[in-house]
């Protein structure tokens, strides 16, 4: 069954404080993204502005709050980023201005229905697989009150931005198709970045496992360097993605029960079974996902410990000398 093409709009609802952390990967400001082996730096000269930032996002997000005079709570959305893109397919024998056009539609889609006064920036990527662009805006109304509640709205109105996306989209490149609604497919939403962060994450157990293997009393002294160097990454990042998860919790509940329930249909059906392959597909990454989080193999552990005890025992000795 060929695959379809498809506009794709997701958000994802910020509260302000990793304005820097996204700004720093959307304006590609990183020397190096571990994290997303998927960035070719090479190519990040392809990347280009549809709306450029006037300033620092933290900066223009508190400026452009102010300036609407509206309450804020500690808990308020600040911001939002939202992710512009089309399958892979639709994007295959499209030229560098048929894409740029793509993007520039789109962008004025948000505009009438954000505001463009609101939106910080949006950058189109083009060093990484498919073409995508972030744009990232500030959820204020017409009437000056900060609330992504309203912009977005719930489940049913996200289904409505679909359809008008996909109706915008359409009046240009006739070719889209409407894709399935999330709230009908149960295909919640989780940030890509979190599953190239995984592969991350998982290259290093891999690298602990080999180095801890190898390990012999002749090179104990060269590993065990090495090793405190990759569980100084590997421990804090397992142990920052699982409070990251935990905002997703009942997304994976609710994907796991609702895509199951969507096989079962389709093994009852003559359906082809390339769409039972891709829901077992997305099934086995986010049990992926959940694995690389809650289990760190024992070796891998007590080898934390280790360095735990020998880094507690040279601050001790530190001490004892300083006094």
């Amino acid at each position: 069954m060929p695959q379809g093409n498809y506009a794709i709009l997701r958000f994802e609802k910020h509260q302000g404080y990793p304005a820097k952390k996204i700004e720093d990967h959307h304006e590609r400001q990183k020397e190096t993204y571990a994290s997303n082996p998927d960035i070719d730096p090479e190519r990040s000269h392809l990347n280009y502005h549809i709306i450029r930032p006037r300033g620092r996002y933290f900066t223009e997000i508190q400026q452009r709050i102010a300036a609407a005079h509206c309450r804020t709570r500690k808990d308020s959305v600040r911001f939002v980023d939202t992710v512009i893109t089309a399958s892979p397919e639709f994007f295959k024998g499209k030229t560098p201005k048929e894409t740029r056009a793509y993007f520039v539609h789109a962008c004025r889609f948000m505009a009438e229905r954000v505001g463009k006064s609101n939106i910080i920036s949006a950058v189109v990527h083009m060093d990484e697989k498919t073409p995508h662009m972030h744009l990232v805006f500030v959820p204020l109304t017409s009437d000056n009150r900060l609330s992504a509640k309203d912009i977005i709205g719930n489940r049913k109105q996200l289904v409505t931005w679909q359809d008008d996306f996909w109706k915008h989209m359409a009046t240009k490149f006739p070719e889209l198709e409407r894709g399935e609604s999330a709230s009908l497919t149960g295909r919640t939403h989780i940030p890509t970045r979190l599953f190239k962060e995984a592969v991350h994450l998982n290259q290093l157990r891999d690298q602990l496992m080999d180095l801890l293997s190898e390990m012999t009393p002749f090179n104990k002294g060269k590993k065990t360097v090495e090793i405190e160097k990759l569980l100084s990454r590997y421990i804090p990042g397992v142990e920052q993605m699982r409070t990251r998860l935990k905002k997703y919790e009942g997304a994976f509940r609710e994907m796991k029960q609702e895509q199951e329930t969507l096989l079962q249909k389709l093994e009852d059906s003559k359906e082809s079974t390339v769409e039972k392959m891709a829901i077992l597909k997305k099934l086995n990454e986010y049990e992926e996902l959940q694995r690389t989080v809650h289990y760190v193999p024992p070796e891998i552990m007590e080898a934390a410990r280790q360095m735990k005890r020998i880094n507690n025992q040279k601050s001790v000795k530190t001490i004892g000398k300083g006094e």
